[in-house]
């Protein structure tokens, strides 16, 4: 594993899928199937390849492991690549995922079925290259790169309102971007080197601290996105096809979080004190207000969309506390919600592909003739409430505490977000899963597949799993998260 270049293997891996697919000529039913088989194998292998590197992470060391490094003809701009504790992570969490989004697109997609599954692997390739990439111009090409599939993926295969969806996500998640190359630009003229462990360890001075804060801010909130940049969330939610809501909660909401523990928390330390109390009334008002209006949504897409804008408020709490218990919290809340937050948006898939509607209004009774649904939905729901003994509680309960420790009100106010997402989440379990089986086009629905239970069972696993049991994911981001604490004092 030394030698072989197994980081840049699990990036660039997909675009092999890619080659083979465009190769598929005709718009057979046989070429449909092997467009399907090609896109899913390759995931798949992904994957595979992805546990790998994780099985051979050193977690007693802190720093980035299996580096790769060569730098561009007559350019300060380098080919690095390497993980940590944390980075390791994610990348498992990207490649497990994206096997899941081809699975909930099997029947549902056919139209230019070529084009949708090339789209999906090349935001493969850019997902897990901002968590490989150690150069900042070759994370920032990363981090934009996966905007471009996700805008074609809403635009073209979305709902009604799709190229408005569309165009919001661009133009809100760009804007902020361009604020960050600017100040990656302003790095390099400062620091001479754009080489993110290096920058890791310069001083910048206090003043330009707080600019390249505020610039790097602007580019991770709307990413999150933090209230109140969020607007965009809801609206591509709805547009986006359920394999295209998946990996938007799953993973494209975890960039912002990732970015503040990489560069804004370690890079700019005295600016992440002097705004920590920002950040704590931003993360405040996203978790009580944004829950709110959870509650008054009639769309089930919509409800689970600002229930992310919730959930992502604890991440960012547990990040700007600064403190041990805070960013593992974080970490893990990350996680947790990217299987959590897939799951409930797959569970949203059966029965809009069943029924195509998502008003609320429309079900009820479901657990009658949908009772396998009605188990899985219901595990789903209370990961997504916090309920111990599922992997959301971990990071919700590391979090407060690490918040407490900093700042004691703004826990108490946090914790009213756990009351509130019992609230929108049972209610919501409760219109569409309980009451009489009275609908007669809800009669006639089948319960789950074989594809949808090979998609859902997965996760209900490891959401029980890591609810019991979250040692694998602690002793991996333990010595990094400690040697980011010791940097920060």
């Amino acid at each position: 594993m030394t030698d072989w270049p197994i980081l840049s293997t699990v990036t660039f891996l997909p675009l092999i899928g890619v080659f083979l697919i465009l190769l598929i000529k005709d718009d057979s039913e046989a070429a449909k199937r092997n467009i399907r088989n090609v896109a899913f194998f390759t995931t798949v292998f992904v994957f595979i390849i992805s546990l790998v590197i994780w099985a051979g992470f050193d977690t007693t060391n802190s720093d980035f492991q299996m580096v790769e490094k060569f730098h561009w003809l007559g350019s300060d701009i380098s080919y690095h690549m390497g993980i940590d504790g944390i980075s390791v992570l994610f990348v498992v969490l990207s490649a497990f995922l994206l096997p899941f989004c081809i699975l909930a697109s099997w029947n549902t997609i056919q139209d230019r079925l070529k084009d949708y599954m090339v789209a999906f692997l090349l935001l493969e390739v850019a997902i897990i290259g901002v968590f490989c990439a150690l150069d900042a111009v070759l994370f920032y090409i990363f981090f934009e790169g996966s905007l471009i599939p996700m805008f074609i993926i809403i635009g073209v295969w979305g709902g009604v309102r799709r190229v408005y969806a569309s165009m919001k996500f661009f133009l809100y998640t760009l804007l902020g971007s361009v604020l960050m190359l600017v100040a990656i630009m302003v790095m390099y003229w400062e620091a001479g080197t754009l080489d993110i462990p290096t920058l890791l360890t310069y001083q910048f001075t206090t003043h330009m601290q707080t600019w390249l804060w505020l610039a790097f801010f602007a580019s991770f909130a709307v990413k999150m996105p933090m209230w109140p940049f969020h607007t965009w969330l809801p609206d591509a939610h709805v547009e986006a096809p359920t394999a295209g809501s998946v990996i938007l909660a799953g993973i494209l909401l975890k960039l912002g979080g990732y970015g503040f523990i990489r560069f804004s928390l370690p890079m700019f330390p005295i600016a992440s004190a002097d705004f920590s109390s920002l950040v704590f009334t931003l993360s405040l008002i996203a978790i009580i207000y944004t829950s709110l209006v959870a509650l008054v949504q009639n769309d089930i897409k919509k409800l689970i969309a600002y229930s992310s804008v919730a959930h992502m408020g604890y991440v960012t709490m547990g990040i700007f506390s600064a403190n041990e218990q805070g960013i593992q919290g974080a970490i893990y809340q990350m996680l947790s919600h990217g299987i959590v937050s897939a799951a409930l948006f797959l569970c949203v898939g059966v029965i809009y592909n069943r029924l195509h509607t998502r008003e609320i209004s429309a079900f009820g009774g479901l657990v009658n003739n949908m009772p396998k649904y009605a188990v899985v939905f219901l595990i789903f729901t209370m990961a997504n409430v916090g309920l111990p003994g599922s992997s959301g509680f971990i990071g919700e309960f590391l979090t407060l505490i690490g918040v407490f420790q900093v700042n004691k009100l703004v826990a108490v106010f946090a914790t009213t977000g756990v009351i509130l997402s019992a609230a929108y989440a049972l209610y919501l379990y409760r219109c569409i899963i309980f009451g009489f089986l009275e609908k007669e086009n809800l009669k006639v629905l089948l319960d789950l597949s074989s594809i949808e239970k090979f998609t859902l069972y997965p996760m209900v696993i490891l959401t029980i799993f890591f609810g019991v049991y979250p040692t694998p994911i602690f002793k991996t981001t333990m010595s990094a998260v400690k040697s980011l604490i010791n940097q920060l004092h």
